[in-house]
């Protein structure tokens, strides 16, 4: 189980390096992106040095539990983000990857989230 546990460690931190790295590259258009989602500016302007600070810590395997649980954390809030988005009726271009994420918002990126949560789930074993 451990080696299952440290391989969905490696993977979550490479998809939250990826996503941070990717908004880091769209700049500004990432941050409008954030705003249309109802992030604050100072938000949206720390949010991917987060992504990537926390991915690097899930490859490199430091503080477990820690960096799992706090991919969990950030995970519930993006889906509650998503979630009322999609109850209000809005579809705003997904920021998830900044400009490698341009759909609109669906239900979708609610069930990415999940599987995600699934794997940072079992992270915390690494």
């Amino acid at each position: 189980m451990e080696t299952v546990a440290r391989i969905a460690s490696v993977v979550l931190g490479a998809v939250f390096v990826v996503a941070g790295a990717t908004k880091v590259a769209a700049g500004s258009t990432w941050v409008a992106q954030a705003r249309q989602m109802g992030a604050t500016q100072p938000v949206a302007t720390v949010l991917p040095g987060v992504e990537i600070l926390l991915g690097a810590l899930l490859i490199a395997g430091v503080a477990v539990p820690v960096p799992a649980l706090s991919a969990i954390l950030l995970l519930v809030v993006f889906s509650v983000v998503v979630a009322r988005q999609l109850v209000e009726g809005r579809h705003p271009p997904c920021a998830c990857f900044g400009a490698w994420s341009t759909r609109p918002l669906a239900e979708s990126h609610l069930l990415a989230n999940v599987a995600l949560i699934g794997i940072a789930i079992v992270a915390c074993w690494a």
